[in-house]
């Protein structure tokens, strides 16, 4: 999934570090002879729980908006579960395939298959248990519409995404981030079982939302995706390149993000959020292209602060969402 939360971790001494924990994986060193709560936990990791946060983030508060008020509880609690079965197999499918670079990687030199906690072939049943779980749950609880846009999304994220632009383009995080924004068309038909204009629009939203969101990240750790050869855009173009373009999808998501309450679907409470939010996302983004144009590197540039906003952003847009069908009863 293309959403993303990572935690910083220092260059230098975890690839060496990985790729000597998989040296010492004997026979005696089994995955299965580890400690259960240590396999326990390795096979949550290789779900991406944080990611999967964020995806529950832009699903449930749609379901509101759906609902024009407080969903079926039930139905919240099998979507969410859904949504974590089908997102977290998809990433642990995405860990198998990359392991080969997550172990070149400093950022990724502790998941699961590199430290050898868990086994590559552990991995892919997992994944693949946990994608027809996901499909049938949503099927037979929910709705078969949500369970088609579950799966969909989990096969663009390990085929489309993983498997085929990721290393081939920088433009891999625009078009593979489409399997980030489908968890809004899924919290949309988990209450409808249709499709509307409004999930559209918040689906154009997060597609706007994901290139600035994961550039910033990629500028940091550019290092990183040149050793191993994978194009992300701020690895084949200078930073003043990948600024513009930030500035560019940010405006555009901006602009979509005003779209709902002219169509009818929201009011003032959530165009103020967005306009808010919107604004400051807008000065962030601008100021991180002034510091590129002075041709500021390093810490300096500051562009992990775009980042960590990108996801506060993200986070207040979806709860005006949630909140918005509640604001005129509570007005009059």
């Amino acid at each position: 999934m293309c959403v993303t939360a990572v935690e910083s971790r220092p260059a230098g001494g975890g690839t060496t570090h990985a790729l000597k924990a998989m040296g010492e994986l004997g026979a005696d060193q089994s995955p299965a002879h580890r400690p259960f709560g240590a396999r326990v936990k390795a096979f949550v990791a290789l779900t991406k729980p944080r990611i999967i946060e964020l995806l529950l983030i832009t699903t449930v508060p749609v379901m509101f908006l759906a609902q024009q008020g407080v969903p079926d509880l039930t139905l919240v609690l099998l979507t969410c579960l859904g949504g974590y079965m089908s997102a977290g197999g998809a990433n642990a499918l995405n860990m198998y395939i990359d392991r080969d670079i997550d172990a070149l990687m400093d950022r990724t030199s502790q998941r699961p298959l590199v430290t050898g906690m868990v086994s590559p072939r552990e991995c892919l049943v997992f994944g693949i248990t946990l994608a027809v779980a996901s499909t049938l749950l949503f099927g037979l609880t929910v709705n078969w519409l949500s369970a088609w846009l579950a799966l969909g999304a989990l096969l663009f994220y390990v085929v489309v995404y993983t498997m085929i632009l990721k290393r081939r383009t920088s433009q891999n995080i625009v078009w593979g981030g489409i399997a980030g924004c489908l968890p809004v068309l899924i919290g949309w038909s988990s209450v409808t079982n249709s499709m509307s204009w409004a999930p559209v629009i918040l689906f154009l939203v997060m597609f706007f939302w994901t290139p600035p969101h994961y550039w910033p990240l990629s500028m940091k750790v550019k290092e990183d995706y040149a050793r191993v050869g994978v194009p992300m855009l701020p690895v084949v173009a200078s930073n003043k390149v990948v600024a513009r373009q930030i500035v560019l999808y940010s405006w555009v998501m901006v602009a979509v993000s005003l779209l709902l309450t002219p169509l009818g679907y929201t009011g003032w409470f959530y165009t103020s959020v967005a306009l808010l939010a919107g604004g400051f996302w807008l000065w962030e983004a601008h100021g991180l292209q002034n510091r590129a144009k002075a041709e500021v590197t390093g810490a300096k540039l500051k562009e992990m602060r775009l980042f960590h906003w990108s996801i506060t952003y993200v986070s207040l847009l979806f709860v005006a969402v949630a909140v918005d069908p509640f604001v005129p009863a509570l007005t009059h």
